[in-house]
């Protein structure tokens, strides 16, 4: 099985969202796939141009000469796609959304406009939030991006881990067993779409549990922001 997985995080391997994605990531390569990572961040891509070149004057091909070129072939031939990103404000990050949009010449077969090929998706994403609806815009996207004409999907589930912030603060601290439980789930569901071709719910939920309750969450970010506003105060 062929992986190929899109960090949109401008921090990169550093970033909340790469906690999440490289533990999945390392699941399905014990189970045996082959998976390949890219970085928004180290990529050149250009913004669709919309001159309907691929539709019309080259049918399944993009006029523009930029990193998609090497991109749209490993896109193709990936069993399984994962989108990584962090919310930033309600949505995935702009970088990764550009890509999204310029895979369009991958659903074009000739001038018909036929569905190019099938592969799985999988969403990884992580915000700072307490709430886990922070996702919905995201997992609409996602499943009707990959929603097929007779009303079954491609979509194969999501990893979302609110409060990654939190998570990161609790590693600092030393309160390491909630999250290394976090870990191990997202390392199994990478297992698990291997082998099934899916992520469970249960799955899911073990991911995303929640960490603290909502007040407790707030009240610990606010005395954090403030830390870090005066510490900001004192470097000038």
């Amino acid at each position: 099985m062929k992986v190929l997985a899109i960090n949109g995080s401008p921090h990169m391997d550093e970033g909340n969202t790469a906690m999440i994605l490289n533990p999945f990531l390392e699941g399905m390569k014990e189970a045996g796939s082959d998976v390949e990572v890219f970085f928004t961040s180290m990529l050149k891509i250009g913004p669709c141009n919309a001159d309907m070149s691929c539709w019309f004057t080259n049918p399944g091909k993009c006029a523009q000469k930029d990193d998609m070129q090497m991109l749209l072939p490993k896109i193709k031939e990936a069993d399984v796609i994962v989108w990584a990103s962090p919310v930033y404000y309600a949505g995935i990050t702009g970088p990764l959304k550009i890509l999204m949009d310029r895979q369009l010449p991958l659903y074009l077969q000739g001038a018909k406009g036929a569905l190019a090929r099938q592969q799985k998706a999988v969403l990884v994403s992580t915000c700072s939030a307490w709430e886990l609806s922070m996702f919905d815009p995201l997992l609409l996207q996602m499943k009707a991006i990959y929603m097929k004409p007779d009303g079954s999907s491609d979509f194969a589930g999501a990893l979302l881990r609110p409060m990654a912030d939190g998570m990161k603060e609790m590693i600092k601290a030393g309160e390491t067993g909630l999250v290394e439980g976090i870990f191990q789930a997202a390392r199994e569901a990478g297992r698990q779409l291997v082998r099934e071709g899916m992520i469970s719910e249960e799955l899911e939920a073990q991911v995303s549990r929640e960490l603290m309750p909502r007040d407790a969450y707030y009240k610990a970010a606010q005395l954090m922001m403030e830390q870090m506003q005066s510490a900001m105060k004192k470097s000038k």
